[in-house]
């Protein structure tokens, strides 16, 4: 009915209030406002989202393209290990590319490319994509 309130949105509100410190928007409705405390609980319960994907909301929110955000980055030092038909391959990731077998390449693609002699994204055959490569 229009014009009637909702006898939860009240406390409701002041719910949000003491968990977020200041009032809930306006035009949130009732089932938001429950689902939003609801998670902010089991956030204080259990922890949050790890740092990384805090970071990439937060450029996705400032406007940076998602698939730039949501892009993992690997840190100069880091070590990804890919066992492929009998052969472990230890690539080591470079400020400018990444190395294996004392050879510096220019992605992760032309390393998995040398090893398959098939095309492959190389981020997928070393694992850093949800689907990771063939089981070789």
């Amino acid at each position: 009915m229009p014009g009637k309130a909702d006898p939860d949105r009240s406390g409701l509100q002041q719910d949000w209030e003491e968990a977020f410190g200041s009032p809930p928007p306006a035009y949130a409705s009732v089932a938001f406002l429950r689902k939003a405390l609801a998670y902010e609980a089991q956030v204080k319960r259990h922890g949050g989202l790890p740092a990384a994907t805090r970071r990439a909301l937060s450029q996705i929110a400032s406007g940076k393209p998602v698939e730039e955000a949501a892009r993992r980055r690997l840190r100069p030092g880091a070590h990804l290990v890919r066992d492929w038909n009998g052969r472990s391959y230890q690539v080591e990731v470079q400020e400018k590319g990444f190395r294996l077998d004392g050879r510096t390449w220019p992605s992760l693609s032309a390393i998995a490319r040398h090893i398959t002699g098939t095309s492959w994204s190389g981020p997928r055959f070393f694992g850093l994509n949800d689907r990771t490569g063939g089981k070789g």
